[in-house]
């Protein structure tokens, strides 16, 4: 068996003197995981000690074995993880095209900028447009283009569906597979539930700060009752 990308021990996030983050541990490697979970389950918190952008944090986050808690967020990303924060996160003043010069690598990496408009087409009509003049749909791909270009070889993605119409969602979908079909490991973080269950086969389930438990997308889309109690929604409808 393959050493895991990524390893998480007893992992402890704080805001102020709130534990939020309780002792999380999980490893996994160039595959796509879903993590879901009710709001105010320590998700995004998760994500912003992996990225190295939460301010006090303990325990060990190793990618590839190399130990990352502790070092400031560009030592992060330069080690390997990307990030797509939730709400995008993009600047009024920087163009398309900026928002990937600033954080692009060298030209010989394997993500550029030219690449990303090879894979989302419509960035590359509207390059010289302010980020937030973009379409949701287009903000996200921009956000995804972002992380990318700072060639990761693990992408967290913090709530991507979020606010995207349907057939957005789908081509979000279909990328975020092709991703991972390209042998990058992927971290979802997602409330939609048909988006997770599509996106990934390992589900980890948060809870108050915890890893809960793992269960996997055709387990949970057949248990209305587990629906239920992990995200507080509605079953999945059956398929037609």
């Amino acid at each position: 068996m393959s050493e895991p990308l990524l390893v998480v021990e007893d992992l402890n996030g704080y805001y102020g003197s709130a534990h939020v983050l309780q002792g999380v541990g999980f490893s996994m490697g160039a595959e796509p995981v879903a993590l879901i979970g009710r709001n105010g389950m320590g998700k995004s918190t998760l994500c912003l000690a992996l990225a190295g952008l939460l301010d006090r944090a303990t325990g060990s986050v190793r990618l590839d074995g190399a130990e990352l808690l502790g070092k400031p967020a560009y030592k992060v990303a330069g080690a390997g993880i990307g990030y797509v924060p939730q709400g995008r996160r993009l600047f009024e003043s920087l163009t398309v095209q900026e928002h990937l010069d600033i954080v692009g690598s060298r030209s010989k990496a394997e993500w550029t900028a030219d690449r990303v408009y090879e894979l989302f087409p419509r960035l590359a009509e509207r390059r010289k447009v302010s980020g937030t003049s973009l379409s949701g749909g287009e903000q996200q791909m921009l956000a995804i283009g972002r992380a990318l270009v700072t060639n990761p070889r693990l992408l967290i993605m913090d709530e991507p569906s979020e606010g995207l119409a349907p057939t957005i969602v789908e081509d979000l979908v279909q990328t975020i597979k092709d991703l991972a079909a390209a042998g990058m490991g992927l971290l979802v973080v997602e409330q939609n539930l048909g988006v997770a269950t599509a996106l990934a086969k390992r589900q980890l389930v948060m809870m108050t700060g915890q890893i809960a438990t793992e269960t996997t997308a055709d387990e949970l889309a057949n248990d209305p009752a587990a629906q239920r109690r992990y995200l507080g929604v509605e079953p999945l409808p059956d398929a037609a």
